[in-house]
């Protein structure tokens, strides 16, 4: 199974897990980059990246070329920001919706407190689908000494 990593990270946790995860399973890699980037500090990270999630924002994104048809499964990495996914990736899913079609999906959240629940519900009512075929979130993963097992597991459980 050929497999596509499609992720956003603004403080770097989904990011690592992304990197971990295309190397132990020899996937592509894409990263997204608003056109606008969020704050990435103080109160205004908060205020600003919460209204664009729960607003359901679509911002623009610096231009990628992936050809989707050559993947059978996407795997979407996301911080978790007021109880839902991130809005660069919502641009993406919709930005691409026909070429999304019938593939398989797999998820990772990342989130400092909650509402990873909330947010994998959220993620796969935009991309149209039941479940996906795997989902895990990772709390607090900048300061779990055990992230690189709790990788591993998400890794394992994707094999299976």
């Amino acid at each position: 199974m050929r497999n596509l990593i499609v992720y956003y990270s603004l403080e770097g946790s989904t990011k690592y897990v992304a990197e971990k995860m295309a190397e132990k399973l020899e996937a592509d890699i894409l990263e997204l980059i608003p056109k606008k980037s969020y704050h990435s500090k103080g109160i205004l990270k908060f205020i600003f990246g919460g209204k664009s999630a729960i607003m359901a924002e679509k911002p623009a994104l610096e231009d990628y070329n992936i050809d989707l048809s050559l993947y059978d499964r996407i795997i979407l990495g996301s911080p978790v920001w007021a109880s839902n996914f991130t809005p660069p990736i919502r641009s993406f899913i919709l930005d691409n919706k026909s070429q999304l079609n019938n593939k398989k999906f797999a998820c990772y959240l990342c989130q400092a407190g909650a509402g990873g629940e909330k947010a994998l519900k959220k993620l796969a009512d935009c991309l149209d689908i039941e479940k996906f075929d795997l989902s895990y979130i990772f709390t607090a993963l900048y300061k779990d000494p055990e992230k690189d097992k709790k990788i591993d597991s998400f890794y394992y459980m994707l094999r299976v």
